[in-house]
């Protein structure tokens, strides 16, 4: 996707075109073969949702064929992850390959630890405190655990921003803050909700729903990869790009 004169040009193919996604369902298809597919058009040529589906399809109204509505049918299924993970933008990581993510990304890191380490900064702190009480492993809390503490498995990013203290005269950055997260692989989007009014009406585009990646998965799943080395991880993801995409190294770093 591309800004010319002021309007946004989508990139893709004719929905006759041999190789175009039509659906959520074949869109799971090609992430799980592929291992992890950015939403948006980037530098390395074919290398996302965009190039594989129809332009007139985004944003059109027709929730069967619109790819910016299927990010919401995938992130139910519980076998891909959807967050900011490529260069600060979003995208989806299959469940297959989110554990080399999580190695390379973290470099064998846990939050609290990186925390301790001097790695990761107060407002990041803020976030994930809503999230894992200090000091417990997030694949032996219970629900009970989490609502004692004062935490939660998932919350709106809405709710996030009030509650970490970046509401209004708060914290600063939030949104910046959220996103490196995500590319640390700490945080994914479980879900996304529409708000209700009073009314109990539904309005505006669905808010999403953030949760750890191991309230999803599991903390064993998740962390299986941190016996090897981060580099291993980044090489293999490498790799993987470069077995279906035409690309350098160097190309698929900036994406990454």
């Amino acid at each position: 996707m591309e800004v010319i004169d002021g309007q946004w040009i989508m990139e893709g193919m004719d929905w006759d075109d041999e190789g175009c996604v039509h659906t959520a369902d074949e869109l799971l298809d090609v992430i799980e073969k592929v291992g992890f597919l950015p939403l948006f058009s980037n530098r390395v040529p074919g290398f996302s949702v965009e190039n594989m589906t129809d332009p007139t399809c985004w944003w059109a109204g027709n929730v069967k064929r619109d790819p910016w509505e299927w990010r919401v049918e995938l992130t139910r299924t519980g076998k891909v992850a959807y967050g900011k993970f490529f260069g600060g933008r979003a995208g989806f990581i299959s469940k297959k390959w989110f554990p080399y993510f999580a190695n390379y990304r973290r470099d064998g890191y846990d939050f609290d630890a990186r925390y301790d380490d001097g790695l990761a900064g107060r407002r990041e702190k803020l976030i994930m405190d809503l999230f894992l009480p200090e000091g417990m492993d997030p694949d032996q809390i219970k629900k009970t655990e989490l609502e004692k503490n004062g935490c939660d498995e998932v919350l709106f990013t809405n709710e996030m921003k009030e509650r970490s203290g970046f509401g209004k005269g708060g914290e600063k950055g939030f949104e910046g803050t959220l996103t490196k997260l995500q590319m640390q692989s700490y945080l994914v989007t479980k879900d996304f909700r529409q708000r209700v009014n009073k009314q109990g009406e539904t309005f505006g585009w669905a808010i999403a729903m953030m949760t750890l990646p191991e309230y999803l998965w599991g903390y064993d799943f998740v962390t299986k990869r941190y016996s090897e080395k981060p580099e291993e991880s980044y090489n293999k993801i490498i790799n993987q790009i470069k077995k279906h995409f035409d690309a350098d190294e160097k190309t698929i770093r900036k994406v990454l």
